[in-house]
């Protein structure tokens, strides 16, 4: 636990599943007070908020579209209103879906892009000119993915999404770190959230991504949860625009893992 974060004040998009639910969950352990957003999933968004109240924090739920101007507005609108003031912004709500890249509609190109790229530009920006207006030393976490890195055929509108996040969020860092703002990316890998329910509950698919992971096993939604709540904190208060990736070592090279090559 990390005491500093204890009354700290967080929005976490795409809050309502997966790692938003955790790690808002996590945010609450920590005493913090938490705006959870959802674009759909009331009823999820509504198990998270009790999860953050249960864990020790404070929760609110908030229904808006992470890709629009107005739907970031009404996250630090209700931040504000509710809890006072702002010190964490999760950038976390993303969306996915497979598609040969000659077969790739522009409309699903372009409702990644929105949610996964334009939305993090969005809440960034959002948080870096309330942290600027108030002269605060606030923390940007944004959802990359190990698809960063790793290109990822059939998913070329998501990898481009999340390259484009890792250099956005190295320049925002660079760009505010002498004003004690920092920004940086979280890359899951394989992880037993939702969105994977399916593939992982395919034995064949299973053990075909645990054979991708040097570690030998999927990771859990907690382990993403305790990269964000380390890089909220005063523990991370020298770490600015990196990814921590939170993978199990599948960024590196894990064909070579046993000196073949």
């Amino acid at each position: 636990m990390y005491t500093d974060l204890k009354g700290k004040i967080a929005v976490v998009t795409g809050g309502s599943k997966g790692l938003g639910a955790s790690m808002a969950e996590r945010f609450g352990a920590e005493g913090m007070s938490v705006v959870v957003n959802y674009h759909s999933d009331e009823e999820g968004a509504k198990k998270t908020k009790e999860l953050v109240e249960k864990a020790g924090g404070k929760a609110c739920a908030v229904k808006a579209d992470v890709g629009t101007e107005e739907g970031i507005k009404a996250l630090l609108d209700k931040a504000l209103e509710e809890f006072g003031g702002l010190d964490v912004w999760v950038n976390n709500a993303g969306v996915e879906n497979k598609a040969a890249t000659d077969e790739l509609s522009l409309e699903d190109w372009q409702k990644v892009i929105d949610t996964n790229l334009t939305g993090v530009f969005l809440g960034s920006q959002c948080a870096i000119r309330y942290f600027l207006e108030e002269e605060k030393q606030g923390s940007i976490i944004n959802m990359s993915s190990v698809h960063e890195k790793i290109p990822w055929p059939t998913f070329a509108h998501y990898a481009a999404s999340k390259g484009g996040v890792e250099l956005f969020t190295k320049t925002i860092a660079l760009e505010y770190a002498d004003r004690g703002i920092r920004a940086n990316c979280i890359g899951p890998g394989a992880i037993n959230t939702p969105i994977n329910k399916e593939k992982f509950d395919d034995p064949e698919q299973y053990e075909s991504t645990v054979s991708m992971i040097p570690m030998g096993r999927i990771g859990d939604p907690e382990d993403v949860a305790a990269a964000a709540a380390w890089l909220a904190s005063d523990q991370a208060r020298y770490v600015t625009g990196t990814t921590l990736f939170v993978d199990g070592g599948m960024t590196l090279y894990p064909s070579f893992q046993y000196g073949e090559g």
